[in-house]
């Protein structure tokens, strides 16, 4: 993998850069739409590659569970399996096993706290997290081997090292211990990876909660090692101005040649505030799980398309946009689709809100060049 700086913002920090990697050329800043299980809900991936997604981003966790990596190996690698050519990015499946201790980030936005370990996890320690699949019931242990031997299975271009996510309710006592275990297992990771690199770059992720000494400190600490890349992870704070702050300070102290990702974080409030920070890419199942849900994004701001308001409007989502659905179907008849529960109209509501990403994404380039950002 190889990075480009291309022009560098006199407004801010926000940059313009290219990704290079084996299946193609990743633009930056870039928005990353999530496909869980190898495909964006209601979207299949040759559409989804016509809009121009440059990356897509796979859960090792679930796709570990169901088919399992061996079925993936055997079907050539994740690419030819789902029957993408573009770049993939996979995570490492910690995420997912510490929600299931700990609860998810909805929990922590709610003051929930932290649940007691239990559940499908049965186990977590310095090795790594005895768990029971969802699927079958039967025992995982994922640890930073595991995981890494699991992402070399899938062939995805950029993979992320084993990392534990705290909740946002510990003390900082908890929040050093888990620092210290996160490192140790990001350099196993690291070490896993490099015995056969296999043309993947392997990310680090930065951790230490809103906690700016811990954040330098993780930023000390992996910056030394030899990773491709390096994403921003654990607790973002309990608002957008707590995560900004943390931001803020985490951002100067990550190389500026080498590309950068915020794990989770893609609304549009959150880019305008992050791209000026100097953040390459970045993945959220924001825009498809609205579309979902009958909202549509727009340059004017959301639009809930059940409302009765579209019921005979005979005009695109927005005038001038060229996706598919806005081209072919008007609100109308979106409306009709929503209110009748047909699932086509989660597919032609997703492909408008992913193009909007894409296209969001695009002006914000432009915008950058000019350094109007």
């Amino acid at each position: 993998m190889k990075f480009e700086l291309l022009h560098q913002s006199k407004k801010s920090r926000a940059r313009i850069g290219r990704i290079h990697t084996p299946h193609g050329i990743i633009d930056t800043p870039n928005f990353v739409a999530v496909g869980t299980n190898g495909t964006l809900k209601a979207l299949d991936n040759r559409m989804v590659s016509s809009i121009g997604l440059q990356l897509m981003f796979c859960n090792t966790y679930h796709l570990l569970l169901q088919p399992g990596v061996d079925v993936i190996r055997e079907a050539g690698g994740i690419h030819k399996f789902i029957n993408r050519n573009l770049p993939i990015i996979t995570d490492s499946g910690g995420f997912q096993v510490f929600s299931l201790a700990y609860g998810g980030v909805a929990d922590e936005i709610k003051s929930k706290g932290m649940k007691k370990h239990g559940g499908s996890v049965l186990k977590i320690s310095d090795d790594g997290v005895l768990f029971r699949s969802y699927r079958d019931g039967r025992k995982v242990l994922l640890t930073p081997e595991t995981s890494v031997l699991a992402q070399k299975a899938l062939g995805s271009d950029i993979i992320i090292p084993f990392d534990e996510l705290p909740p946002y309710h510990i003390s900082q006592g908890e929040l050093r211990r888990s620092l210290d275990r996160t490192h140790n297992w990001e350099k196993r990771s690291l070490e896993a990876h490099l015995k056969n690199p296999q043309g993947q770059a392997m990310y680090a992720v930065i951790h230490g909660g809103v906690n700016p000494a811990l954040r330098a400190e993780s930023c000390s600490y992996l910056t030394k090692l030899p990773f491709d890349g390096f994403a921003v992870g654990g607790s973002m704070g309990k608002t957008k101005e707590e995560m900004v702050e943390m931001l803020q300070y985490t951002m100067p102290r990550l190389p500026e040649d080498k590309p950068n990702h915020l794990l989770g974080i893609a609304d549009l409030e959150s880019l305008e505030q992050c791209i000026p920070l100097g953040i390459d890419t970045f993945d959220s199942s924001y825009p498809t799980k609205a579309a979902r849900h009958g909202t549509l994004l727009t340059k004017r701001g959301p639009l809930k398309i059940t409302r009765g308001v579209y019921s005979n409007l005979f005009e695109p989502i927005e005038e001038g946009c060229s996706c598919l659905t806005c081209q072919e179907y008007s609100l109308a008849y979106l409306h009709h689709l929503f209110k009748a529960k047909e699932l086509t109209a989660m597919t032609l509501a997703s492909i408008h809100n992913l193009h909007f990403m894409v296209e969001y994404m695009n002006d914000y380039r432009d915008m950058i060049t000019k350094d109007l950002v």
